[in-house]
């Protein structure tokens, strides 16, 4: 294998997921033809162009046994979309996307992503980007009318009680990242109890993502997890973090294994609605 390949290279879960899964949280690079944003905090890895990486993500998803995924476009590329448009495309039916877009957006920046296949848009509260969350509400109806939703990174543990009553009137779906990314691993706080209950009314949906930004060692993520998935069964997603981009001291993990971590602590029945049912009615309604 060439050195380059090498951080990426793909191996299969111990345990089988189902048929039909998705791999719901991905980042997609690009080449020369798609402009890094000047205030990214990282580039990518060198030594690969655009059909690299799309070789390397169709390698990642075959060797999980994923036939579908939801892309999401990375603030390295700021809000030039065409990195994320330009992955969707050429991987076909089957793949959808995440888009970024900022305050002020017009109703027909937010139509161009959804004839595009982009089905919501991200805000991100941990690494900063182009998107409040006041204009993240003033830009929801929009999104309500094109059937897409807002997909956030935060610290639960620093936001979501302040937020909760918004997040209660948004006219869409709110998806959080990475298990609310709370700044330490106790599954009973306030701000958990918060999101679980959100969780519980149908107001949010947690990607069961990234444990590994969490902690070194990803089964101390597990009771956070399961609380997680015990407040809704029918509110959570699965996500690689796939190609694992802007670490920031977390160690480069192996997507395998965080699929082997989620399926140990989970029923076939959890499975079946983590990996598939709840991403397909999110992304294909």
């Amino acid at each position: 294998m060439d050195s380059a390949q090498a951080p990426f290279a793909a191996s299969a879960p111990t345990i089988a997921l189902p048929e039909n899964a998705w791999d719901a949280h991905v980042h997609m690079l690009g080449g020369p033809q798609h402009p890094l944003s000047p205030t990214r905090a990282e580039a990518p890895a060198p030594g690969h162009d655009f059909d690299d990486w799309l070789r390397l993500f169709r390698a990642h998803l075959g060797a999980l046994g994923c036939t579908r995924s939801l892309i999401v476009h990375s603030i390295i590329y700021g809000t030039d979309n065409s990195v994320t448009l330009d992955a969707v495309r050429a991987l076909g039916r089957g793949f959808k996307g995440v888009g970024l877009l900022p305050d002020g957006a017009s109703q027909a920046e937010v139509a161009h992503l959804a004839q595009n296949e982009i089905v919501a848009v991200r805000l991100n509260y941990v690494h900063g980007g182009v998107l409040t969350w006041d204009g993240a509400r003033a830009m929801a109806p929009m999104l309500a009318d094109q059937g897409m939703h807002i997909q956030m990174l935060l610290h639960a543990d620093q936001h979501i009680v302040e937020l909760s009553d918004d997040i209660r009137a948004l006219p869409v779906p709110l998806v959080i990242d990475h298990c609310g990314w709370p700044t330490n691993l106790d599954p009973d706080t306030p701000a958990i109890d918060t999101l679980c209950n959100l969780m519980a009314e149908g107001h949010v949906i947690v990607k069961l993502s990234a444990p590994y930004r969490l902690t070194n060692d990803i089964a101390l993520a597990a009771p956070l997890m399961r609380r997680l998935i015990d407040a809704n069964p029918d509110a959570c997603l699965w996500g690689s973090d796939w190609p694992h981009i802007m670490l920031n001291g977390a160690g480069m993990p192996r997507a395998a294994a965080l699929a082997d971590g989620l399926s140990a602590i989970t029923t076939a029945e959890e499975r079946q609605k983590i990996f598939v049912d709840t991403p397909t009615s999110l992304f294909c309604p």
